[in-house]
């Protein structure tokens, strides 16, 4: 399971999980102002020109979509291509790899503002976040963040991963 402790500033912390890195982006993707295709996606430019109605690359085609032709031209069109929006920018594509993981995260960090700042603790796996209410993660080991750290415990007795000796 993936474990994800959200920290705002100013309010109480919050403590979530997913069953696995598909979870996870749903999840991410409920509670975010893109679309869960904004935050990840993979595909070809010719798969954005079949997204769009246009099976083959006409003149009409070309006119009617000129961002996806200059990313078939630039790139081929059958090269995949990552879309990342709190990543890489707003309907970028790039050729370079994007990992699911950094774009959740990325999408996870964009929800703090300067008016509402806030950081997030992922723990990948059962044992990182045992770990991490064992004491392991220094940030929720300060007493400032003791709440934090007692809603990762909740989470992990709820979760059959910690015994309850009290």
């Amino acid at each position: 399971m993936i474990h994800v402790l959200e920290m705002p500033e100013h309010g109480e912390p919050k403590a979530w999980f997913a069953y696995d890195d598909d979870d996870l982006a749903i999840k991410v993707a409920a509670d975010d102002t893109l679309q869960a295709f904004e935050i990840f996606d993979v595909l070809t430019p010719r798969d954005l020109l079949e997204s769009v109605g246009h099976a083959d690359l006409t003149p009409e085609a070309r006119a009617a979509f000129p961002a996806i032709s200059a990313l078939g031209d630039a790139h081929g069109w059958d090269t995949v291509l990552y879309r990342a929006d709190h990543l890489l920018g707003r309907g970028v594509f790039s050729a370079t790899p994007v990992q699911p993981r950094d774009a959740m995260v990325a999408a996870l960090n964009a929800r703090a503002t300067p008016d509402h700042p806030m950081q997030h603790r992922i723990y990948w796996n059962d044992a990182d976040a045992m770990g991490a209410f064992e004491g392991a993660d220094p940030v929720i080991s300060l007493p400032a963040n003791w709440h934090a750290r007692h809603l990762l415990r909740e989470q992990l007795l709820a979760l059959e991963l910690l015994a309850d000796d009290a």
